[in-house]
């Protein structure tokens, strides 16, 4: 029943940055985790980067953007970012943003980003 809507993907030249954004359509009640997958064309969707509602909010991410990408969130806004900065043509692919709401899961409608060499 939560929708999420994803804003932020597009083309950029390798070493650019882009900002993502996933926001809710309503106040998750049990808010869990979120993060954010890709899926490059003729591959499998991958895990890049996630965030706990616990504590301070730890951060996990993928191996091959860490040190390059930072996700954050608002619960304000209840919307999650993914600030992606030294982009290169390995980075293309569809963005979709991930909730984990108490037992529940919900993906977002996904956003293309392209990295032009």
């Amino acid at each position: 029943q939560v929708q999420l809507a994803e804003s932020g993907g597009g083309l950029v030249q390798a070493g650019g940055s882009l900002r993502l954004s996933c926001a809710a359509s309503e106040r998750p009640l049990s808010m869990y985790a979120a993060g954010w997958f890709r899926q490059a064309p003729g591959k499998e969707r991958e895990f890049v980067a996630a965030i706990s509602w616990s504590g301070g909010g730890s951060t996990y991410y993928a191996d091959s953007v860490k040190g390059r990408f930072t996700i954050s969130r608002d619960n304000a806004k209840n919307t999650v970012y993914l600030q992606m900065t030294s982009l290169n043509t390995e980075d293309t692919a569809v963005y979709y943003c991930h909730y984990r709401v108490g037992a529940a899961e919900y993906w977002g409608q996904g956003t293309q980003v392209t990295v032009s060499s």
